[in-house]
């Protein structure tokens, strides 16, 4: 319930911001509005207030708002100056630019919100990078604390949390740059800066498996065990909670990270094979031999011991003041719009995989999961969908805004409209691309609800 709720209220929020970006400056231009409705097809509520009917209808995937136009039906002589058809093409480009604009302002007051609420996040003290990785070429090393990044001028932009290091690497790693970090050990001592050399790596995929290429598969966590599940094959070997393991196979255990990977290299076809552990327990040391279990999931088989790995992350609180918050998001929201632009482009050229283009049930799904974790992380996920529809209306696409801005663009430059045979073969056009994407992003997330992703 929580998920469709939350859902629901991400359609109604960034429909209604949208649409009421283009009614406002329409009547601002002096535009006659017809018609405000949230959804299409079938009205399910209505109310009129002075010469506009606002309206609800029953397929809430979208919203429009119809204005007076003499090129959809007669027009009262004494209104022609009202219809849209005749204001200046300025003002029309202003109207119709509204709308994603509309989306792209709400996204940077719901980043500030989110940013002035404040949320609990992993500290930046990385857990044992992926060996071979770029990270772990690059010097990085369990229990390292990435404290800034250090542009090529010299510039440090401090690091508040795990997850803004990973946005910052991602989006160094898309644009095919190095990034410079400047790192110490988990209490600050010791600061040096490492350069990771980004450039070249395979980005057609934003997912796991491209932050395991890079390396930085995690938080830092102590090789600790946490509960134990009766009977499982942690318990069945002597472990207990608490005991803190120091090798496996005679190889150092550095963290909870390379423990779990330990773990999972132990596996051997459909079996896998015992592993001598060194636990320090109370002080005093023991050697055990721990077989895991090899389970099912999504169609492969792992290895588990059945039993918590790690202690929790430690944990800081990321939040900005007013100012700050309210700059920082506008900074986000440049950076997000360039960063989706860019990652349509590379899908374009086939830089980057379309598996990367999300639709309604990914959405859905992420809203439910936010709206729990608390407020802060749902209005970061509002203005995330926010930016994305602004951008996507923004492109040159008939049937979307931007398409309708280069239409303006064209007579603007010729001093003549489109013509209406070319504006229906776009329009036709631009309804085929639309539904080729609505269908591949519906596929995307069934797939990825099935696993098959």
């Amino acid at each position: 319930m929580t998920t469709v709720l939350a859902f629901l209220f991400t359609l109604a929020l960034l429909i209604v911001v949208h649409e009421y970006g283009h009614y406002r400056v329409a009547v601002a231009c002096g535009v006659k509005v017809l018609r405000f409705s949230v959804g299409f097809g079938r009205v399910v509520w209505r109310r009129q207030r002075g010469e506009t009917e606002f309206v609800l209808s029953a397929l809430p995937l979208g919203g429009y708002v119809k204005m007076l136009d003499e090129r959809e039906g007669e027009v009262d002589p004494a209104e022609r100056a009202r219809a849209f058809n005749n204001r200046p093409l300025w003002q029309r480009s202003a109207i119709v630019a509204a709308g994603p604009v509309a989306n792209l302002l709400l996204a940077v007051l719901l980043f500030a919100a989110s940013h002035w609420v404040g949320v609990e996040e992993p500290k930046a003290v990385i857990g044992s990078p992926v060996v071979g990785s770029v990270a772990a070429r690059a010097g990085l090393g369990a229990g390292d604390w990435v404290q800034a990044v250090v542009d090529e001028d010299g510039v440090v932009d401090p690091v508040r949390s795990l997850s803004d290091l990973n946005s910052q690497v991602i989006e160094a790693a898309l644009r095919g740059e190095s990034l410079t970090l400047r790192v110490s050990d988990s209490q600050g001592r010791g600061s040096r800066d490492l350069r990771m050399p980004l450039e070249g790596i395979d980005t057609r995929e934003v997912n796991a498996e491209l932050m395991r290429r890079i390396g930085l598969a995690g938080p830092y966590s102590e090789p600790l065990l946490g509960k134990l599940v009766a009977g499982g094959p942690a318990e069945r070997a002597g472990l207990h909670p608490g005991d803190r393991v120091l090798a496996v196979d005679a190889v150092p255990v550095v963290d909870a990270t390379r423990l779990r990977e330990m773990i999972r290299a132990s596996l051997q076809g459909a079996t896998a094979r015992p592993m001598d552990w060194l636990v320090q327990r109370e002080g005093a040391r023991l050697a055990l031999t721990v077989t895991p279990s090899v389970v099912t999931e999504r169609g492969q088989n792992v290895a588990r011991i059945e039993a918590f790995v790690g202690r929790p992350p430690e944990m800081v609180l990321v939040r900005y003041g007013p100012l700050d918050g309210l700059t920082h998001a506008a900074k986000r929201t440049w950076e997000v719009s360039v960063l989706s632009l860019r990652m349509l482009g590379k899908m374009l050229i086939g830089e980057a995989s379309l598996k990367n283009l999300s639709g309604p049930l990914t959405i859905a799904d992420y809203a439910g999961q936010t709206a729990q974790l608390g407020l802060a992380y749902y209005l970061g996920f509002l203005a995330l969908v926010s930016v994305s529809l602004g951008v996507l209306n923004l492109l040159p696409l008939p049937m979307l805004d931007g398409g309708h801005l280069m239409y303006h663009l064209f007579e603007g430059v010729t001093g003549r409209p489109v013509s209406d045979v070319w504006l229906d073969r776009l329009q036709r056009g631009g309804l085929a691309i639309m539904l080729a994407m609505m269908s591949l992003a519906l596929y995307n997330d069934v797939a990825r609800l099935l696993g098959l992703y």
